[in-house]
């Protein structure tokens, strides 16, 4: 598999476009005033406690207030209170030592949050949703710090290994690198793009989430909340962080400085790829130069059309999102169980691609097409398991219901991405309704005479082929009538990209006459 990063900058931010054997799989935009990103962390202050949810609103700077549960506390949140207090009494050219913090016990699972918080405290918090729809951000305490092989998380000593890190050789390995090279107080999780990689690798890795985390530090000495303490790097940075592997074989920039950012990155993080990172030069919008563009119009909306002439309905509702696989065309056999199943084949390859490009998430209701013989059904189910493994997004597959249905849960952490690929029509401008072609004539002739009286001559209308017809038909046509009316010359000649209703006044000069 071939994997290839377009990146988009522009004004308004940046798009970024992951493509995978030229097929769009996931978009992405940070908009260049964009606040309250997943990752940033806040120094904010709790405004509300809330019993009955046993939850906290936390103001961090956001129009709302922030939402915290309780089960996002942190076991050690009794840590996070005291050492946030610390840092913004310390002075920020003399940290106190991380490594002797003493950490407090941990709270109990089962606990209410007004026990956790004396009064309303201030608070280290790290942006676990960002603001969706009418909801402020929801709010952790857990904080951690990404790297490209591992993830540190302060307060812990515990040393964690990525479940699809299978062998428990290249596991004990890994675990016993990181145990001798970690500091105290920061707990790590091993990512899975650690197997393999040396000590140096790994250390280089934990020396700078530990240079972060002393950055935190002295960004919070004499901070005042509602404050940003440390920011996630761009998405560009943090998608080439997850996503860079041996596969991936192109990245192309149409600006100098993010090409300049992005090549420095790769230098650090992966010297033998930075080949593949280009600057684009050339005149064309570099979306529609790598076919970005077609993809995105043909991917979003309601329909989604297939190869075969099959194709997805999407509908979403408050509660969950419905999607409607319905047969093509085009048919493998004259068998109808072996038909529906390779078309429920084609569309759920089709279905986890929209999943990760539209960003769907919470539940999602598929109705595959009926099939009979459980084997198929197995099939497809494994399938859709097979074709979500490269959903970074946590999700689940549930097994085809007796109803058909299948259903699937995933994790959304951002707002859904909702193109709309609809244009306005040009006859109607957007209101559903054209004006009556009855008066159209009248309309004309109207325009017309005004010109004439502003001493135009030599008049040329253009207009739609069927209204040119109209008006040139006969011996006596409409236009000879307005010449002898008018003793003006007037042409008339037909565009075939005008819309029916559509018409313009030319000179002498073929200039366009704006009325």
């Amino acid at each position: 598999m071939t994997k290839e990063l377009i990146i988009n900058v522009n004004p308004q931010g940046v798009e970024i476009a992951l493509l995978e054997d030229k097929k769009l799989v996931e978009l992405h935009s940070e908009k260049a005033d964009a606040n309250f990103a997943l990752g940033d962390l806040y120094l904010g202050k709790v405004k509300k406690l809330i019993p009955g949810l046993n939850a906290a609103f936390v103001d961090i700077g956001y129009e709302k207030d922030a939402f915290l549960h309780y089960t996002d506390l942190s076991p050690y949140v009794k840590s996070v209170l005291k050492f946030t207090q610390l840092s913004i009494q310390q002075k920020s050219d003399s940290l106190f030592d991380f490594s002797r913090f003493k950490v407090e016990p941990e709270i109990l699972k089962t606990g209410k949050i007004n026990e956790v918080f004396n009064g309303k405290p201030n608070l280290l918090v790290q942006v676990l949703k960002e603001p969706i729809a009418a909801k402020g951000p929801r709010l952790t305490c857990e904080i951690s710090l990404a790297g490209r092989f591992v993830v540190v998380t302060p307060f812990s000593d515990v040393v964690a290994i990525s479940r699809k890190i299978h062998t428990s050789e290249e596991r004990k390995r890994l675990q016993k690198i990181v145990e001798a090279v970690k500091p105290k107080n920061l707990g790590v999780i091993v990512r899975t793009a650690a197997e393999g990689k040396n000590t140096a690798e790994l250390h280089e890795d934990l020396l700078n989430l530990e240079n972060r985390w002393k950055q935190i530090q002295k960004n919070l000495s004499g901070a005042n909340p509602p404050t940003r303490i440390l920011s996630e790097q761009g998405k560009t940075t943090s998608i080439i962080r997850d996503l860079l592997s041996a596969d991936f074989n192109r990245i192309v920039v149409n600006d100098k400085n993010i090409f300049a950012d992005t090549k420095s990155y790769v230098q650090k993080i992966a010297p033998d790829k930075l080949d593949i990172v280009s600057l684009h030069t050339n005149s064309n919008e570099i979306f529609d130069t790598y076919g970005v563009t077609k993809q995105v119009k043909g991917s979003f909306g309601k329909t989604v059309n297939l190869p075969s002439g099959a194709y997805l309905i999407i509908e979403h509702t408050e509660a969950l999102h419905v999607i409607d696989v319905n047969s093509g065309y085009k048919s493998v056999s004259n068998n109808q169980e072996e038909n529906a199943l390779e078309t429920n084949l084609e569309a759920a390859e089709e279905i986890a691609r929209q999943l990760r490009l539209r960003d769907l998430g919470g539940i999602i209701v598929v109705d595959f097409i009926d099939m009979k013989l459980m084997e198929n059904k197995k099939k497809l189910a494994d399938a859709m398991e097979l074709l979500m493994k490269n959903d970074r997004a946590k999700h689940s597959v549930l097994p085809i219901s007796k109803f058909g249905l299948m259903q699937i849960t995933r994790q959304r952490m951002k707002p859904e991405m909702n193109i709309n690929t609809s244009e306005v029509c040009p006859s109607c401008n957007g209101t559903g309704k054209i004006s009556s072609t009855l008066i159209l004539e009248d309309e004309i002739q109207k325009n017309l005479n005004y010109l004439i009286t502003q001493g135009h001559k030599g008049l040329t209308i253009v207009v739609h082929p069927i209204i040119y017809s109209y008006l040139t038909c006969g011996f006596i046509s409409k236009r000879m009538k307005w010449m002898f009316k008018y003793k003006k010359k007037i042409t008339i000649s037909a565009n075939n990209t005008y819309s029916l209703t559509e018409f313009h006044f030319f000179d002498n000069s073929d200039e366009e006459i704006k009325l």
